[in-house]
């Protein structure tokens, strides 16, 4: 199994100072986490796309060539592009330029998204959800195999067989297809012949992995290869070496998280019993202690089967310290005990590829 990080941008206000982290620190500290995770001996980064004041991390593509251009050896992702409210050939553009950077580390998770803001922003209408998903996803597949495209669609201009610069040098890029839970969303990733990528953002880590079994029976309906059929899981984490400590420490940072999503999407922000229980031994927000984090991915693995697990890292003003140790322990603790008892093969060598963006 590989292990990663996943990041946002922090910008959110800290409940400790009533102050806000500074958008372009939030950047500056994204990078600054996916150095240390190479360091650590981490497999993956990845870098979401939201536009809001708590998370600016509004283009990952930068932020990614800036991580590639000080590391060597971690993949490096989004997580994910909302390609409904982008282009799929500057999706590809900018992402075969950071493979270029790195030298073939990059991947992408596009997906709808879990949150609408970029739809007003770039003039997109939500009733459209779907088929702007499934047509530009649709474009940015065969973009990814072919330089140059036939394509007609409603969603943006048509194609005809412009040559799409610059070409991702080992073959196409890795795509994963980003699903939120929709049963729909699942059978989708295996029509295309697409490994998926999901979370657990809390309540019981195992209730929903019945989509992964709905996965996979799909994938082998539409006759799709073991290569082919791979999940991977993320879920909200943080660390620390007393797992009590860890809990009561994130606590306030969580509940102002959710406070503020709360405001925007109508929800109450959980109770402490309910952040309790959904960082107890079974819950899905990877809080506490390095043994108890160990224990729970092998948990998720055991009723999931995913090949890659990672944690979101900065939710909640979390201080970069913080941050920046729960990578340390995730790598340097976490991911050997793991992979001890599941293995060490990598993404690539499941999917049969020899290294990162090579066939």
């Amino acid at each position: 199994m590989e292990l990663g990080i996943g990041a946002f941008g922090d910008a959110n206000w800290d409940p400790e100072t009533g102050k806000r982290i500074p958008e372009a620190q939030a950047i500056r500290n994204i990078v600054e986490s996916g150095v240390l995770a190479e360091q650590v001996g981490l497999d993956w980064f990845g870098v979401g796309e939201h536009h809001t004041p708590e998370f600016p991390g509004s283009a990952a593509a930068p932020v990614l060539a800036a991580i590639a251009a000080q590391t060597s050896r971690i993949k490096l992702s989004t997580a994910v592009t909302v390609l409904s409210t982008d282009d799929p050939v500057r999706v590809y553009e900018q992402y075969s330029t950071v493979d270029a950077i790195s030298n073939g580390r990059v991947e992408l998770i596009p997906g709808r998204g879990s949150s609408i803001e970029s739809f007003p922003l770039f003039g997109y209408d939500l009733k459209d959800y779907d088929e702007l998903f499934a047509e530009k996803l649709d474009l940015l597949m065969k973009i990814n195999q072919h330089e140059r495209v036939v394509w007609r669609g409603r969603t943006r201009p048509d194609l005809n067989g412009e040559y799409i610069p610059p070409r991702a040098e080992h073959g196409p890029i890795p795509i994963w297809l980003g699903v939120g839970g929709n049963p729909g969303s699942v059978v989708r990733a295996a029509r295309l012949g697409l490994p998926m990528a999901t979370g657990v953002l809390g309540g019981n880590a195992i209730r929903n992995a019945g989509i992964a079994d709905l996965y996979r029976r799909a994938a082998e309906k539409f006759g799709n290869t073991p290569q082919q059929t791979l999940l991977m899981l993320g879920s909200p984490g943080f660390l620390m070496e007393d797992g009590r400590k860890a809990r009561d420490t994130f606590w306030p940072h969580w509940h102002q998280f959710m406070k503020v999503v709360g405001e925007q999407r109508g929800f109450l922000p959980p109770t402490r019993e309910r952040y309790d229980q959904d960082t107890g031994a079974q819950g899905g927000l990877l809080i506490g202690s390095p043994e108890e984090i160990i224990e729970r991915i092998l948990l998720m693995h055991e009723h999931w089967g995913q090949v890659r697990s990672y944690i979101h890292i900065d939710t909640g003003a979390v201080p970069q310290r913080e941050v920046l140790r729960t990578i340390e322990l995730y790598g340097t603790v976490v991911r050997p005990a793991v992979q001890a008892e599941l293995g060490t093969a990598s993404v690539d060598e499941l999917r049969g590829r020899t290294a990162a963006g090579v066939p």
